[in-house]
């Protein structure tokens, strides 16, 4: 995807974290950027933190469980930017715990923001990305291929969106649209109720995914890293 400044992004969770970290990448591109959250205000104040430039970034409610939401939030950005490039489908949360512990509910909101989630970000933004030619990436995680006491829920949301994005890669491929998922190991993010802090710098740090996405978003035409599994370099011995 060449000349990144005349690009419109997407992003679904963007109001901290990786999310918020991919945003600043592209910004930094000189791209446009609308980020979403589930809370107006706190969306609202990622944005201006990012700049307070509204011609270049806008903070949109979005709930992505919602699909009318999502269609929503798409009409929102085509008509303050007028197109759609990228969407990051970042959003997304944990319930850990053994099955005898989970409920139903802890249940369905991993589900259905995690995987459900996606597939309405991507249903409300799909026309716009055709008619651009876009790229869409999703965030999952070495979960989606690598499961682990106490993660039922977060293992079936993340194995799910793995599998729904490479085939979403191979439904969209001759529509011109590039699809990738990244797949982080251990990010020093507050996901998981954890506090990010300098004593884990052996971790994966938001920027690093944020220049990731730059990276892929400049990868020629022709080649596609349809699947990206990412660690930590050199974690602690256990």
């Amino acid at each position: 995807m060449n000349n990144l400044d005349t690009k419109v992004a997407l992003i679904t969770g963007g109001t901290k974290g990786i999310g918020k970290a991919i945003a600043s990448a592209l910004l930094k591109q000189g791209m446009r950027v609308a980020i979403t959250g589930r809370d107006q205000k706190s969306t609202e104040a990622a944005a201006a933190e990012l700049s307070q430039d509204t011609d270049k970034i806008i903070g949109l409610a979005a709930d992505v469980r919602d699909l009318k939401s999502q269609q929503n939030a798409v009409e929102k950005v085509l008509g303050h930017f007028g197109q759609i490039d990228v969407l990051v489908a970042n959003a997304g949360l944990g319930h850990f715990g053994p099955i005898s512990e989970l409920t139903p509910a802890q249940w369905n909101e991993t589900i259905n923001t995690n995987l459900t989630g996606v597939f309405y970000s991507v249903k409300a933004a799909l026309s716009a990305l055709k008619e651009s030619k876009g790229y869409i990436l999703t965030i999952s995680s070495l979960a989606g291929t690598n499961f682990f006491a106490g993660g039922t829920a977060y293992n079936a949301s993340k194995f799910g969106l793995t599998g729904f994005t490479q085939a979403l890669m191979l439904d969209l491929r001759q529509d011109d649209i590039k699809v990738t998922t990244i797949m982080p190991g251990s990010v020093n993010t507050y996901f998981g109720d954890k506090t990010p802090d300098d004593s884990k710098a052996w971790q994966i740090q938001p920027e690093d995914l944020g220049q990731m996405t730059v990276d892929l978003l400049k990868m020629h035409p022709r080649t596609l890293p349809s699947k990206v599994e990412v660690r930590p370099t050199k974690p602690p011995v256990k």
